[in-house]
């Protein structure tokens, strides 16, 4: 079974969930409205299904293999690189003062969505490319802006992030990599750094790490961190490669899944590289200090923001890619007889159960894809709009919803990856089928770029307590409202939409007040619940735009505009997630509010 993109569902969210028209009246978008959005993505679903899906089994098979120091990746994946960074998808929404296309981050979000869904190995690399590029644009330099921005946009280079250390996981306050400053303004890098993602690979001619060190007079923990920029090659001044430096692939992960998207252990400063060493025979690579020294967690996270949103888009594309399996499965696996009385036996699609699994699947997609692509909306308002108060609002909620896109997406995935294998039955155990690899691959998707628990950490202390729960309540209320609407509608699915949607809102708002009253008198209580509180708000804030997304293709039903289908299967789906997954917000307040006391009830040694 082939993937094919689900383009309308796409330019319907984003037209009339997302707000697109909006973000196309802003300056530099006028030309980025519906039409627009439908022909790229049209482009980029030609490319995507024609040229990366393709590879996607073959580099579950054959994945990328280390030998002297040298990573070759998946046969066909260096062309597939070449034809993706030629047709111009890495600098779909960078700046075109570097080569980009300038698209707004709604459209290039679901070009993300394709490109995972079609092979979520391969888009690892232009994933974190895109990372590197954003903290560039952000804290870097004029003369390293122009240096290696335009050569990572063209495809020439690509970009990774180098945080983790075999001491320090998400704990980077223990960070031990060095950077020992030379006379001539740059420094010497020596450590080691693991799971980097495409850290080597033979795609690209060079690669620009991007590695968070210390200075030998930096300060403990956290506030001790620097950002540097430690090229593959260095370059020389007419852009031209120069000198191999000094950091080395040591050894690449095997894994349970993404098995053709080579994980580096990385080694700087072993003394292989042809950079010789530095003043007192200190040797390292060559790196570049990003913005000031001691403040480069600070420049990461901007790389780590955009990865997170991102991962939270590769859970959509993974979980639809099952769930387009488990219906292809579903309409031709003919087995035993429908519960109602049939003469023989018939497809599985005709099975209640099943219907309820590809219900499930479709419509925690539809939920999670539909929070996305309004989120990315709010990223364009909230650094386009020529007015300073709606760009600080829209980046307040933006920087509040990254967490749950990131959590609630990657979560989702697993349990609709799940689900597919189960459609499947014991086919789905097998290999052969390709269910399990969609299984397999989704499953660190709510490990790496922070765990499901760091996400929802971040969502109560950054997010929730620290203003108060400010966002989160200006949310509420307008979830509220579109209750109200919904109900008031007169449509049977709109009123039991909203009925579920106004408790759902209820259990969300007596959470907020929960965490903000308890986070400081009681942190330990009030963590206990961070992961259930993230999932309520995904679902919600989900539900909320199901809702929405209903109510729209409602008024297209009823002037007859669009397709009768599609917008009743819209309305379904909606209605299906309130009766299904918004029906849960309250059970899950609960567990929240109350359930601190069973979590922290044994002591360490009992388990």
């Amino acid at each position: 079974m082939t993937y094919r993109a689900p383009v309308d569902d796409m330019v319907f969210t984003m037209a009339e969930v997302a707000g697109l028209q909006a973000v196309a009246d802003l300056p530099g978008f006028e030309d980025a409205g519906a039409d627009t959005a439908r022909a790229v993505l049209e482009e980029c679903a030609n490319f995507n299904e024609g040229v990366v899906a393709p590879l996607n089994v073959a580099g579950d098979q054959h994945p990328s293999s280390l030998a002297d120091g040298v990573v070759t990746t998946t046969r066909g994946f260096k062309e597939a690189f070449r034809q993706y960074a030629d047709g111009g998808w890495q600098g779909i929404q960078h700046p075109p003062e570097f080569g980009g296309q300038g698209l707004p981050k709604v459209i290039g979000t679901a070009c993300v969505e394709i490109l995972n869904a079609a092979n979520l190995s391969f888009a690892l690399c232009p994933l974190l490319t895109d990372g590197a590029i954003e903290a560039l644009l952000t804290a870097g330099s004029d003369a390293q802006r122009q240096r290696f921005i335009p050569n990572m946009i063209s495809g020439k280079w690509t970009g990774t992030m180098n945080l983790t250390e075999p001491q320090a996981g998400s704990d980077l306050a223990m960070v031990r990599t060095r950077a020992v400053p030379q006379a001539d303004g740059t420094y010497r890098i020596s450590g080691q750094k693991i799971f980097i993602t495409y850290g080597e690979h033979d795609m690209a001619e060079n690669i620009v790490h991007l590695v968070l060190a210390r200075t030998p007079e930096a300060p403990e923990g956290v506030k001790g961190i620097s950002l540097f920029i430690v090229p593959k090659f260095l370059v020389n001044d007419d852009g031209s490669l120069g000198p191999r430096n000094d950091v080395w692939c040591a050894s690449i992960e095997h894994k349970l899944g993404i098995k053709a998207s080579p994980t580096a252990v990385l080694v700087y400063g072993d003394g292989k590289g042809d950079v010789g060493t530095g003043e007192n025979g200190q040797a390292g690579a060559i790196g570049y200090l990003i913005g000031e020294e001691n403040r480069g967690l600070e420049y990461m996270f901007i790389m780590m923001n955009s990865a997170r949103f991102a991962v939270g888009m590769q859970g959509v594309a993974i979980a639809d890619r099952a769930y387009q399996k488990a219906v292809a499965y579903a309409r031709e696996r003919v087995q035993s007889r429908d519960v109602a009385g049939s003469a023989g036996p018939v497809s599985i699609i005709h099975h209640p159960d099943v219907r309820r699994m590809l219900m499930m699947m479709r419509a925690m997609i539809e939920g999670a894809r539909s929070l996305a692509y309004a989120a990315a909306a709010r990223s364009d308002l909230g650094h386009h709009s020529p007015d300073a108060g709606v760009r600080r609002q829209n980046l307040a909620v933006y920087e509040y919803l990254v967490p749950i896109v990131k959590g609630w997406s990657t979560e989702m995935s697993v349990e609709v990856a799940s689900l597919g294998v189960q459609v499947h039955g014991g086919m789905g155990f097998i290999e052969e089928t390709g269910a399990a690899q969609f299984y397999r691959d989704a499953r660190i998707l709510p490990i790496y770029e922070g765990t499901t628990a760091i996400q929802a950490n971040d969502l109560i202390g950054r997010k929730t307590v620290r203003d108060g729960g400010a966002v989160a309540r200006a949310l509420i209320a307008q979830v509220r409202d579109a209750a109200s609407e919904f109900q008031a509608d007169g449509n049977e699915d709109l009123v039991v939409i909203g009925k579920r949607l106004a408790a759902g809102a209820d259990a969300y708002e007596q959470v907020v007040g929960f965490v903000t009253e308890a986070g400081k008198r009681d942190p330990r209580a009030v963590f206990a619940g961070s992961v259930p509180y993230l999932r309520l708000a995904g679902i919600v804030l989900s539900g909320w735009q199901l809702g929405r997304a209903a109510l729209a293709a409602q008024r297209g039903l009823a002037g007859k505009q669009g397709n009768p289908g599609f917008l009743a299967a819209k309305i379904a789906t909606a209605r299906f997630f309130a009766d299904h997954l918004l029906s849960q917000a309250p059970g899950l307040c609960v567990s929240i509010v109350d359930g601190a006391p069973g979590a922290m009830a044994l002591d360490e040694s009992a388990f």
